[in-house]
């Protein structure tokens, strides 16, 4: 629930009743993990989505009857062989939900979701059947009893890019709408702007090196660094740095002969082997792109794909599971129910 703060807390603020709907099990394989949400507002309108399409019909039919009643319900949804009419998943999954009402007279969780719209770290207790705790559907400080699903938001993974030109400006707009906070730093001031990074939470005119040495208590195990500078002079000081940083990703820009004497600059400013094979050098996947949209694709995927123990390959090309562990992979210290919104 916590995910959809940004639409639910002006509403809420403005008075209006909202039902959220949110998946509580899932059977096999389902586009979206436990604790997803979607909610419907009095007026039928729609925010989210809890299976990518599937179910959401029924799902919004439910939430308004929740709406109706003032009280939660519970419904389960999945092709069966006896229902094999019934609402279900293209992919053969189930899932369970429950449908509870909203509305800004609601404190706990108008406080969740006032946190995590401010991007801060909170929690709460989304009972998940009827007990003597509280009724199905409540919204509970946590920790609370048991049937409580745990739903939480933490701030989001950061990418750090060195670099303003026209590449990291791409970047930083694939990034931010993949849910990234993004910093840009670049000791030239006329390229770090708010024109050309409008996505970007904060924008840094200082030497790269320099930047990363002063913040590096603001880095964390999900944090990714790319270095697009161009500029040798610039870029070995700044992967000298960041190689050494606690982060989950350093990746760097640059064709094969520049890389490898980058690889050898590295190594005489101090660099070990161990050190520099955390660099991902060239920077992206081999998608065949050419400009820099098509490029910040290709290096959002290989974050992607590091950050998730990926493989990079074609989905056709595998048999593994599409959607995966549905509560999440711990991979980059990415979070997993509870500890998702």
């Amino acid at each position: 629930m916590l995910e959809l703060a940004a639409a639910l807390v002006p509403r809420l603020r403005a008075g209006e009743r909202v039902a959220v709907i949110t998946v509580t099990a899932v059977a096999r394989s389902a586009p979206r993990g436990v604790g997803s949400s979607m909610a419907v507002t009095a007026g039928g309108e729609v925010i989210g989505s809890i299976s990518g399409g599937c179910v959401e019909e029924d799902a919004v039919m439910l939430g308004l009857r929740a709406l109706s009643y003032g009280s939660g319900l519970a419904a389960s949804f999945g092709f069966t062989d006896e229902a094999a009419h019934a609402a279900g998943l293209a992919c053969g999954g189930a899932i369970e939900v429950v449908a509870y009402p909203l509305s800004g007279e609601d404190d706990v969780a108008v406080a969740a979701l006032e946190a995590a719209l401010r991007d801060e770290p909170t929690a709460l207790g989304l009972v998940v059947r009827d007990g003597a705790a509280a009724p199905l559907g409540t919204l509970l400080p946590v920790p609370a009893e048991d049937a409580v699903l745990t739903l939480s938001h933490a701030p989001r993974a950061r990418l750090v890019i060195l670099g303003a030109g026209d590449h990291a400006a791409a970047l930083c707009r694939v990034a931010a709408a993949a849910g990234f906070a993004v910093n840009v730093c670049d000791g030239w001031g006329l390229l770090v702007t708010p024109e050309r990074f409008p996505d970007a939470d904060r924008l840094v005119v200082q030497a790269p090196d320099q930047y990363l040495r002063a913040s590096a208590d603001e880095f964390d195990a999900r944090t990714a660094i790319c270095v697009l500078t161009h500029d040798e002079r610039v870029d070995i000081p700044a992967l000298a740095v960041a190689l050494r940083l606690p982060v989950a990703f350093v990746g760097a820009m640059g064709a094969r002969s520049t890389v490898e004497r980058r690889s050898g600059m590295l190594r005489e400013a101090g660099i070990g082997d161990d050190e520099l094979a955390r660099l991902h050098s060239p920077l992206g996947l081999d998608l065949g792109g050419e400009s820099p949209e098509e490029t910040a694709v290709s290096i959002l995927a290989e974050i992607i794909a590091a950050r998730r123990a990926g493989s990079g390959l074609p989905l056709r090309a595998l048999s593994t599971p599409i959607h995966g562990d549905p509560i999440g992979s711990l991979s980059c210290a990415a979070p997993r129910i509870g500890e998702r919104a």
